[in-house]
């Protein structure tokens, strides 16, 4: 079930995603959010643009959110896109069907393209935008420096209007 985020979804969402600060590059965080933390950040982004979960057997399995993509009046028609899934979740379906509502919210707000930034490599990511049509334009080398080493950081884009 794909549904919008409460403000009580924030401890289950912030352990989903403390798990990537942990154990992956696909967030440039180092230190663990707290759930008080991570309810600040819902309501900033929530207030404005959608954000949703997908709830599975009364557990939240996956998020997708979108968020402006620059402060200024002029990009009020662009948004980024964020998305991540519990571990075991990969693979079933989860994040096309929670872009796909995403996407139609955005078109519905009068957003014309989305943004989307993948630290490399993360193939899942990568095929996940491109099924939903996304295409990459952009590629920044070794701007992000975590677990030891380097990191490049690509952009994809999907024209909604």
């Amino acid at each position: 079930m794909i549904r919008s985020v409460t403000r009580e979804d924030a401890a289950e969402l912030c352990t989903l995603y403390n798990y990537y600060i942990e154990h992956s590059i696909v967030t440039f965080e180092e230190e663990l959010v707290d759930a008080d933390a991570f309810q600040v950040r819902i309501e900033a982004i929530a207030e404005t643009h959608p954000w949703l979960v997908f709830e599975d057997g009364g557990d939240i399995v996956g998020y997708v959110y979108a968020s402006p993509w620059k402060a200024r009046h002029a990009y009020r028609h662009a948004a980024e896109s964020t998305v991540y899934l519990a571990p075991n979740q990969q693979g079933k379906g989860i994040g096309t069907a929670l872009y796909r509502q995403l996407i139609e919210d955005l078109k519905a707000q009068s957003i014309h393209c989305v943004m989307a930034g993948i630290a490399l490599p993360n193939d899942a990511s990568v095929a996940l935008h491109e099924k939903v049509g996304f295409e990459k334009v952009a590629h920044f080398r070794e701007v992000g420096w975590k677990f030891e080493r380097w990191i490049d950081v690509a952009y994809w884009e999907l024209m909604l209007g």
